[in-house]
Order: structure tokens, then C-alpha cells, then sequence
């Protein structure tokens, strides 16, 4: 029985959760990819997303729903590895800890905290390039930055600001994701739990629900801070040089005197729709890269 052990050292127990996160939200990123564009189109103040949609389809084609897919995938890459491997990290060693007890939601909420930190700190850079390709055609032609991808996208805001400006709105996206990250992966393991033990759900009807749980949670915690953050990171300075905010706080302040509280959940309808799948496929995909592994004997 003991002999068993060896087979889990080396390198690959501790890269999987990593692996495995990575190319479950690279996955979702692919089919959620035109929601998000949307979204972010009706937080820069373009309309509803049936507007938004039709003028899209109309001015841009089919394509513009993919700008920025590039910064999409290379932020799943980074944010979603970062995030869910070490959340896998944390709370296996926080159940170590626990003597292999299941454990209580505010120890995984703590751990979700965490892991979203960590994962924004290290997607931050993706992050930015994603939010300023997606805003770049809604600008006068004059202004727009035309980043050819994300690649591009990145040397060229090191080039032109400054390496440290790939952390530009860091501070918002960083609390951002740690409210995301609470919701998503406490619910997720809680929900997954609760269906199993307390409902009996089979594998398929547990993943599922656990995912929609999670989904539900991950966005009515994070769209006040995804509304911040994508106002610092798209603002441009006017005429004498000056942005129109100083910073996250300022931004919230002026938003919350300017459009009242529910200003901050501009997009709400959408915004769900979009979180919600992308939350629900990476889990979804993440369980079928498990299964595979599991077959594979990996």
C-alpha cells in the first residue's frame, strides 16, 4: 500500500492543477470570446448588446467578434494557470492540515482570495492588452493604437510607457479578481460537496450544478471591480494631458456620485451571460481533462 507513494512525486503532481486550469479556460475563452467583446462594448457606453451586436456585424463583420482573442487565450494562459493551479495547491495542503476533513467555506474563500491575487498579479499584463485590443476600434481613428495582437499589443506598451505599464490598473484588477475568484471557487467546491452528499447528484448533474452555482457567484461578486478596472485601464488623457480619474477610488467615487450604485452593474444581463458559461465550460472542460488524465493514468 505504501509502495504507491512514489508514483505521485516528481515534477508533473505539482504542474497538473497548473496545466489543467490553464487549457480548461483557454478552451472556454474560445466559445465565450464574442459575449465578452459585447460586454465590454456596452461598458464603453455603446448601447444595449442587441445594438451593440447589430452595429458590430454591420461596421465591423464577424471578425470584430474575435479582436483580441490572442489576448484572451495568452490571459488564460497566465491568469487562469496561476489561479486555479494554485488554488488546487492551496486547498490540498489546507486539507492536509485539516487531517483530510472537508473544508468549511470560509477556509476556501480564503483560499480563493488568494489564488485570484496571485493569478491577476501574473495575467495582469495579458489583461491589459486584452481590454485596450477590445477597445481600440471604439475610438477616433486618430487615437486608436492598432495592435496587430497580443504580442504586439504588450512591446508596444512597453515600448511606448514603460515596462511597469503593463501593471496599469493592476490594483482594480487584482481586487477584481480576488472577488471573482472568491465566488467561482468556494462556491464551486462547496456546491460540489452539497450536490453529492446532501442531493446524491451522479458525476455529470454535480459538475453542472456546482459549475452554474459557481458561475452565479463568481459574477455578482466581481462586475462592481470589472466596471472599475475597465475604465482605468481604457481611459485616454484629454487635450492639457489629463485622465479623468486619478485612480480605482476615484473612479469608483465618481461613478457612484455620477449614476448611483447600479451604474457600477452597467452590462449586469450580459456580463452574467458571459461569466456564467465561461465559469461553467472551464470547470466543464477542466472535469474532461481530469477524466482523460485519470484514463491516461497521468
Amino acid at each position: 500500500m505504501g509502495e504507491e507513494k512514489p508514483k505521485s512525486a516528481g515534477v508533473w503532481p505539482t504542474v497538473k492543477p497548473f496545466v489543467n486550469g490553464g487549457v480548461s479556460g483557454m478552451l472556454a475563452t474560445c466559445v465565450i470570446q464574442p459575449i465578452d467583446m459585447i460586454k465590454v462594448r456596452i461598458q464603453l457606453g455603446q448601447g444595449s448588446a442587441a445594438v451593440v451586436t447589430k452595429t458590430m456585424l454591420k461596421n465591423e463583420g464577424i471578425g470584430a467578434f474575435y479582436k483580441g482573442l490572442s489576448a484572451g487565450l495568452l490571459r488564460q494562459a497566465t491568469y487562469t494557470t496561476a489561479r486555479l493551479g494554485s488554488f488546487r495547491i492551496l486547498t490540498n495542503k489546507a486539507i492536509e492540515a485539516n487531517d483530510g476533513k472537508p473544508l468549511p467555506l470560509y477556509q476556501k474563500a480564503l483560499c480563493g482570495l488568494t489564488a485570484g491575487a496571485i493569478g491577476a498579479s501574473v495575467g495582469s499584463p495579458a489583461d491589459l492588452a486584452l481590454i485596450r485590443m477590445q477597445a481600440d476600434a471604439t475610438l477616433p481613428a486618430a487615437q486608436r493604437r492598432n495592435y496587430t495582437n497580443a504580442f504586439h499589443a504588450l512591446y508596444r506598451i512597453v515600448a511606448d510607457e514603460g515596462v511597469l505599464a503593463l501593471w496599469k490598473g493592476a490594483g482594480p484588477t487584482v481586487v477584481r479578481a480576488m472577488a471573482l475568484n472568491m465566488g467561482m471557487l468556494a462556491s464551486y467546491d462547496q456546491s460540489v460537496e452539497f450536490f453529492q452528499d446532501n442531493l446524491g447528484f451522479g458525476e455529470a448533474a454535480t459538475v453542472i450544478g456546482a459549475s452554474s452555482v459557481s458561475g452565479f457567484f463568481a459574477a455578482a461578486c466581481s462586475l462592481p471591480f470589472d466596471y472599475v478596472k475597465t475604465q482605468i485601464q481604457k481611459m485616454q488623457p484629454d487635450a492639457t494631458g489629463k485622465f479623468p480619474y486619478t485612480g480605482s477610488l476615484d473612479c469608483a467615487a465618481k461613478t457612484l456620485k455620477a449614476g448611483g450604485p447600479f451604474k457600477f452593474y452597467t452590462g449586469f444581463p450580459v456580463y452574467c451571460v458571459r461569466i456564467a458559461p465561461h465559469v461553467m465550460m472551464t470547470w466543464i472542460f477542466l472535469n474532461q481533462i481530469q477524466k482523460l488524465e485519470k484514463k491516461a493514468g497521468l
